[in-house]
């Protein structure tokens, strides 16, 4: 039978426990932690890459003699365990086999789960019943009269291990071993010595700080989300006092604010009045079926990784291979709520509707707009107004995603999620015409294709960046000097020292 076992953590540190037949290894892990400094509560152990139940015993659990143990971060989301509460039989009364059944997280402590089952809120039963204020009243010296009121402490027997002190019944489940699963907890109730006030005055003074714990928790928990539901507000003030701010003049203008002013007066005088005067922007197709973005000159050193994307991408990877806490339901649906209300705040969007032929037309809706006005404004600005088709966009997790057509009760900022700028793409569908689907004479109308302007967009102006030996130009490679950055730079080949004699 094991007489000690060797706890090692994941830096390689050592600990020492000695066990008997009869120690829990949850006991095991405690001691190990406190000699190792650790938190006993985030971690389990593994013998040989399997979790050990916490919940056994050394002569249980199948260890030899100087089993090595590995310490395992445990997942930082509480796990759900299912408690069975045997009732004596004097207090058992109509309760079907004598049990109470409730299921708790593994932070929930045994007093705790006491006073759930007491009040009725879990079980099954709204029955009020008495577990941890519990009176015998004893007449001193044999004497008759009413007597005084002793207090009368709840015992409960897990696994063979018995918890009877107020110290013993603030441990969790978790301290315990059982981190999921079920359990069967044995109730009875032993007299003592201790009067019944005097006894309840140590109940408030011992448990006050676990009650204060879980009340500064909550209101953490409220701060946060009351925060969360305050953010979009915040964003909607700064957008407002943006809006708000005067122009500046030309003269202060800097050459990129000078560009995005140029662009912005285009789009303005671009802007035609559309199906249900609605005012939009139509762009004519491409004239060359290569992208810009593939035409433009590049440089093929700016591909090449370097030490610096090595070490990110190290440091992403080490990131990644860490235990991250999942969202708890509280934090989900805050999140839930943050998005709702960002949503809320925002009160149109840009949707820009790329045709087959390459033509874009880019209108604003509001968000009382729905999928069936979206349908009808496209369908208004197509040739072949009866052929059928369908919308589809990018969500934000990435996948395409279709929009329902002719959907009165489907919102697009609401319900689909849209906001600030939209691509979204005409499909035509496979039963539809083929002058349709090969755009002949055209995709768009003749007034709205009429009305298409071309889309510049301006060439990005190389900038010289310096390197180590300094400052060099972006396209040939050379130094300010004339010469090439080689040559001003140190001078390649093998140093003199290092030749061996005897070699020229």
């Amino acid at each position: 039978m094991a007489s000690h076992v060797v706890v090692i953590d994941s830096t390689a540190r050592r600990a020492v426990v000695k066990v008997t037949p009869g120690k829990y290894l949850s006991d095991v892990l405690q001691e190990a932690c406190k000699k190792l400094g650790l938190t006993a509560s985030l971690y389990g152990l593994k013998n040989n890459n399997k979790q050990v139940d916490l919940s056994r015993t050394i002569r249980l659990s199948g260890l030899s003699s100087g089993a090595k143990l590995e310490l395992a971060l445990l997942s930082r989301s509480t796990s759900v365990v299912s408690v069975a509460l045997q009732l004596p039989e004097s207090v058992a009364g109509n309760v079907p086999n004598g049990r109470l059944v409730g299921k708790f997280p593994s932070t929930t402590t045994l007093w705790l789960i006491l006073r759930k089952f007491e009040s009725g809120a879990v079980g099954g039963s709204t029955e009020n019943r008495n577990f941890t204020a519990r009176a015998t009243a004893k007449t001193m010296n044999g004497d008759s009269g009413a007597g005084r009121l002793y207090y009368e402490t709840p015992v409960l027997q897990v696994m063979g291990r018995e918890f009877s002190t107020f110290a013993d019944l603030q441990k969790t489940l978790g301290q315990l071993g059982f981190n999921g699963g079920s359990t069967l907890l044995r109730l009875n109730f032993r007299a003592t010595e201790t009067p019944l006030e005097e006894a309840m005055a140590e109940i408030g003074q011992y448990f006050k700080s676990g009650e204060s714990k879980e009340e500064a928790h909550s209101e953490s928990v409220t701060h946060t989300e009351s925060a969360r539901e305050t953010e979009p507000t915040d964003i909607t003030e700064d957008q407002a006092a943006l809006k708000s701010t005067p122009e500046p003049s030309s003269d202060s203008l800097r050459p990129e604010e000078t560009q995005q002013a140029e662009v912005e007066d285009e789009v303005e005088e671009n802007t035609v009045v559309g199906p249900g005067q609605r005012p939009m922007s139509v762009y004519a197709p491409p004239d060359n079926s290569t992208p810009q973005a593939a035409r433009q000159n590049f440089n093929e050193a700016d591909y090449e990784p370097t030490i610096d994307h090595a070490k990110t991408h190290q440091s992403r990877l080490s990131l990644s291979a860490q235990n991250k806490r999942l969202a708890s339901e509280a934090e989900l649906r805050a999140q839930e709520e943050a998005a709702a209300a960002r949503l809320a705040a925002v009160s149109d969007v840009e949707i820009k509707i790329r045709y087959p032929d390459q033509s874009q037309v880019v209108s604003r809706f509001h968000a009382t707009d729905t999928s069936a006005t979206l349908y009808a404004f496209v369908r208004s600005t197509l040739h072949y107004e009866d052929q059928p088709f369908t919308l589809s966009f990018f969500s934000a997790r990435g996948p395409l995603k279709a929009i329902p057509p002719d959907d009165s009760s489907l919102s697009l900022i609401r319900d689909l999620g849209l906001s600030g700028r939209v691509l979204v793409s005409l499909l035509w569908s496979p039963s539809a015409s083929a002058d349709a689907r090969l755009g002949r004479p055209g995709t768009l109308k003749a007034e709205f294709a009429a009305a298409a302007r071309e889309l510049r967009v301006e060439d990005v102006r190389a900038v010289d960046t310096p390197d180590a030996a300094g400052t060099v130009e972006a396209d040939g490679g050379t130094d300010k000097a004339g010469g090439s950055a080689r040559e001003g730079g140190a001078r390649k080949g093998v140093p003199k020292w290092l030749k061996l004699p005897g070699k020229k």
